[in-house]
Formats: C-alpha cells, sequence, structure tokens
C-alpha cells in the first residue's frame, strides 16, 4: 500500500462582526510542509498590512514578529492553528490544520479526470 502525502490545508475566512452574517470562505490552499502553511499567512499579512488600521496592521505584525515561531512549532506537533486581525468590522481569519492528502481517482499531472466535468451545478430553490 502506498503512504498517503501528509500536509496542511489552509484557509481565509472573513466575518462581519456587525451583524449575523456568517463566515465567507475567501480561498484556500494546500501546504506539503509547516513552513510552506504559516508562509502562506505571512505572506498575505504582509501583502494586506498597509492597507489595514493601526490596530489590525498591530495584530498582524504581533504574528509576524512574534507568533509565527510558536504557530511553526504548533503546525509541526500536528496541532490545527489560526491566526486573525480584525479590521473596520471585519474579523479575517486564516487557519492551518494537518491532513492527509487523498490522491483524486485517476488524476494524471495537473489533468483533472473526465468525470470533473461532467458536474452540472444547478440553481438552488
Amino acid at each position: 500500500m502506498n503512504d498517503l502525502p501528509s500536509g496542511y490545508w489552509c484557509e481565509c475566512w472573513t466575518q462581519n462582526l456587525d451583524g449575523d452574517q456568517q463566515p465567507a470562505l475567501h480561498a484556500s490552499f494546500d501546504a506539503y510542509s509547516a513552513t510552506h502553511a504559516d508562509r502562506w499567512i505571512a505572506v498575505a499579512l504582509r501583502t494586506i498590512s498597509p492597507a489595514l488600521d493601526a490596530t489590525a496592521s498591530e495584530q498582524a505584525w504581533q504574528w509576524l514578529y512574534e507568533g509565527r515561531i510558536e504557530t511553526r512549532r504548533a503546525l509541526l506537533r500536528a496541532e490545527p492553528c489560526s491566526v486573525a486581525v480584525d479590521q473596520a468590522g471585519t474579523r479575517i481569519t486564516w487557519t492551518v490544520r494537518p491532513v492527509i492528502f487523498l490522491p483524486l481517482a485517476h488524476r494524471q499531472n495537473v489533468e483533472l479526470p473526465a468525470c470533473a466535468y461532467d458536474f452540472k451545478p444547478h440553481a438552488t430553490d
């Protein structure tokens, strides 16, 4: 039996803190190392930090300078982690959790299997 690859499933969510809005998924990413996973968050935080208000920017840079090493240590212990910043009534949260990646049936390199094109989305009521 082949060994299944382990890694980390990373997501970025936002939620309006002023109302009853459900969190919205904005991005997901498959990382194959703890370094790769925390780098994904670090790049996102560095990218958006100039647009954040002072408090949110401080949250971002605090994690980049002090919290990042603890996140990496937790990931190496196979513990899920999250990083959040609050900006103008919106919480942006990055989550990372350890996973085992299951191969997609009949997948060849980057080519999707033929069955992937059989799915036809339909409108909900």
